[in-house]
């Protein structure tokens, strides 16, 4: 058996764990989240190697933020909320270009969140 490159993404970048990317989000069905928008990577940089997906949680500048739905954070020195009921895997074809590291204390508050409305505390 032969490995394939499961790939990189569109800008040729590994996506890692808390990095915030510009992602294709169209075509979306109902009330999922559209548009090419600021998502955070969440899923481990281990698996993103191995897999042609990751899990990404949008980022809107619209809401408020109202925990543990939406969370409050900063990209590229804005004021943004992770919209964390809109988390999902998309295709790394999705990532059109990385924009910069969340901070630890944001990426904690989107895990702790995500921990919440899944309910796995």
């Amino acid at each position: 058996m032969q490995c394939r490159n499961l790939g990189k993404t569109t800008a040729g970048q590994m996506p890692r764990r808390g990095e915030i990317w510009w992602a294709n989000l169209d075509p979306t069905v109902g009330s999922e989240i559209a548009k090419t928008r600021p998502c955070v990577v969440v899923s481990n940089s281990v698996v993103n190697e191995h897999r042609r997906t990751v899990v990404i949680v949008p980022l809107s500048s619209s809401p408020r933020a109202a925990p543990p739905v939406t969370v409050g954070i900063k990209c590229s020195g804005q004021q943004a909320v992770a919209v964390i009921d809109q988390v999902r895997a998309i295709a790394k074809e999705r990532l059109v270009r990385r924009i910069e590291l969340l901070s630890t204390e944001h990426l904690g508050a989107v895990e702790d969140a995500l921990r919440e409305i899944l309910e796995l505390a």
